[in-house]
């Protein structure tokens, strides 16, 4: 029997996976199909994300460098108001080969990463969980201690065992053009209901294009809008649910969410690499398998270091629905150098950004 079933190995299922075998727990990871494949979000992330891969890893993964962004209320020819600092704001990486890096890191920490391993039940009991997964045809049955599901947004795991949905599910779409871009900035456009549309410079690997919207707006057609005010075509689409609003629980008995599963993402970009890191990192602090209440020491920890940063993030939000002018004032205000951290909205309150702020005037 082992100790963890890992279902999904994105960021925060390869994570967990690799911090619980490092901490001696036998772990088996399960993916469903190839690890990184097929590609459902952005690669655009904080710079933080370089302590969770080996150092060697950076020259391979990073494509682009930024350093601001341009957020403009209309579409590519409106006026821009820029964000900015004179060090990297973040990094742009090769998002398929990132999560195939992960699951390396996790493979050699000693957990046994499996892919090809499709999930299609989860049974809890009194002292273990067993976990079918069909595997070329064929049906597989494994036992454990407890269950880490990590399997994104449509989470198999959380369906099965009864958590509730996150609050919110938007829907997200991204394409690519090929010419090299190593611009300085991200383009941002307030131009979709209740959320934004993007534009990304990947270096040699091309530009990136997407947006999301809640469910009922015709994504097609606003991205199509999109890519037809910078007059691109693109190809590699790609389509996928993004959460946003952790539920009031996210452990049963035996089984626990981590990551897009547990929407442990942000609600101002829906980005959730580093907060689904973070929470698995937390996960394998408190959690023992052999102790399940300490899943409610899971559940306090992993919101104690993430929910004022949630909370925050939803007031960002609420920004993109404001009227046109005031949009427009905001941003007018508030542009310039800042010192603040794309992951965490708590920054603009910080010293750093205070100091940015100061050196305006």
């Amino acid at each position: 029997m082992y100790d963890f079933v890992v279902v999904g190995v994105g960021p925060s299922g390869a994570r967990f996976a690799r911090r619980a075998a490092e901490a001696g727990y036998d772990v088996l990871a399960l993916e469903k199909g190839e690890v990184g494949t097929p590609l459902a979000c952005s690669g655009h992330v904080s710079t933080d994300i370089w302590s969770y891969v080996p150092d060697n890893a950076k020259e391979r993964l990073l494509q682009n460098r930024v350093y601001g962004a341009n957020f403009h209320v209309g579409g590519p020819e409106s006026d821009a108001n820029r964000f900015y600092k004179t060090e990297e704001v973040s990094n742009v990486v090769d998002r398929v080969e990132l999560d195939r890096t992960l699951a390396d890191v996790a493979r050699d920490a000693g957990a046994d990463v499996r892919e090809g391993h499709t999930v299609t039940a989860i049974d809890e009991h009194a002292t273990h969980v067993t976990v079918t997964a069909s595997v070329g045809g064929e049906t597989r049955e494994f036992e454990a201690k407890m269950v880490a599901g990590s399997d994104g947004p449509i989470s198999r795991v959380r369906r099965e065992v009864g958590l509730p949905e996150p609050a919110e599910k938007l829907h997200g779409v991204l394409a690519f053009t090929d010419e090299p871009d190593f611009g300085d900035d991200v383009a941002v456009h307030l131009t979709v209901p209740r959320f934004f549309a993007w534009r990304i410079p990947r270096g040699d690997a091309g530009v990136e294009y997407g947006l999301a919207a809640p469910p009922g707006k015709e994504v097609n057609e606003l991205f199509d809008v999109l890519t037809e005010a910078y007059g691109v075509e693109t190809d590699r689409f790609c389509s996928g649910a993004i959460p946003i609003g952790p539920p009031e629980t996210v452990t049963t008995r035996r089984v626990f969410l981590l990551g897009d599963a547990a929407a442990q993402t942000k609600p101002f970009t829906g980005g959730g690499i580093l907060y689904g890191m973070t929470a698995a990192d937390h996960a394998v602090a408190e959690i023992d398998p052999d102790h399940p209440r300490t899943l409610a020491d899971y559940e306090r920890a992993w919101r104690d270091a993430l929910s004022r940063e949630i909370q925050l993030g939803h007031l960002v939000r609420r920004a993109y629905s404001l009227p046109e002018p005031v949009q427009r004032l905001g941003l007018g205000a508030l542009a310039g150098e800042i010192g603040v951290h794309m992951d965490r909205p708590s920054s603009f309150f910080s010293r750093e950004h205070l100091r940015a702020l100061l050196s305006r005037s």
